[in-house]
């Protein structure tokens, strides 16, 4: 595998936070709340006993929940901490015939061990944010999935909401961070530094629209606040709850669907 600098470093950054990562997560309510909120979304797109490539599978949480239904999942990472991870977690709930797993950039998907072609690809928590050539990844997919073959992505659009509300508190840095276009913006992990580069709805729509049909847009945190800032959801149950409801009643509206920490968008490849 012949990775880039770019993808050298978010792989070593998140091989070092692969053993801390999930006692990280673990107890953050906001975070629970989102991997269900994407786990919801993609329950409705599977048929059942799937066969799922996930691209970014990081510790597996997402592989041994769709594993445990039923689905066939092939995990891919560039990371080879978090799939050291993830071979435990096979272990340990005892996946071995439902997941398979290696270790593969999403930028070189045309040399996957297992081609497919699979029912369902899927990628959370803005793993393709990590690369400036999303337009080859997005490419990939028309020959890893089937005809009628379903993507769901979750990434970081190029606006956040919540981010630019810092502005009154004075984090210019943070606030505009979305901004920089095709330079990308600085990210790090456990010390070690990468690049982060933002993509709006309408580039997967527009760069796929030849041959998927889109099926759904919702933002992800756009009234819940994202969980960096900490503690919000424990200190304040009770708005939690409200942002909760009115999040869920308005996700898929303009403009709260791609404003945003996240949004999950969900394409299916035409017949």
């Amino acid at each position: 595998m012949s990775l880039n600098l770019q993808e050298q470093a978010a792989a070593k950054a998140f091989s070092k936070q692969s053993a801390v990562f999930d006692e990280l997560y673990k107890a953050d309510t906001v975070y629970q709340y989102k991997r269900k909120r994407v786990r919801d979304h993609i329950d409705k797109w599977l048929q059942p006993r799937s066969q799922i490539l996930e691209l970014n599978a990081g510790t597996g949480e997402d592989a041994i929940y769709f594993a445990r239904k039923g689905h066939q999942i092939h995990a891919t990472d560039i990371s080879a901490g978090m799939q050291d991870i993830l071979a435990n977690k096979i272990k340990q709930h005892e996946q071995f015939n439902n997941i398979s797993y290696e270790i593969c950039s999403f930028t070189e998907l045309e040399n996957l061990r297992e081609p497919g072609p699979y029912d369902f690809i899927f990628s959370n928590f803005a793993g393709l944010n990590c690369t400036n050539e999303l337009e080859k990844v997005l490419d990939s997919f028309s020959f890893l999935l089937k005809p009628g073959g379903i993507v769901t992505l979750v990434l970081l659009p190029k606006f956040c909401f919540w981010e630019f509300l810092l502005l009154v508190k004075g984090k210019f840095k943070t606030a505009f961070r979305r901004f920089n276009g095709r330079k990308g913006s600085k990210a790090h992990i456990e010390g070690e530094y990468f690049k982060c580069w933002y993509y709006n709805p309408f580039f997967i729509q527009k760069h796929l629209e030849g041959s998927f049909d889109l099926l759904s847009v919702e933002g992800l945190c756009t009234l819940v606040p994202p969980s960096y800032i900490e503690g919000f959801a424990e200190k304040h149950p009770k708005i939690f709850g409200y942002l909760k409801t009115k999040e869920d009643k308005w996700k898929n509206r303009w403009p709260w669907r791609s404003i945003g920490d996240y949004y999950i968008i969900t394409l299916k490849k035409k017949d």
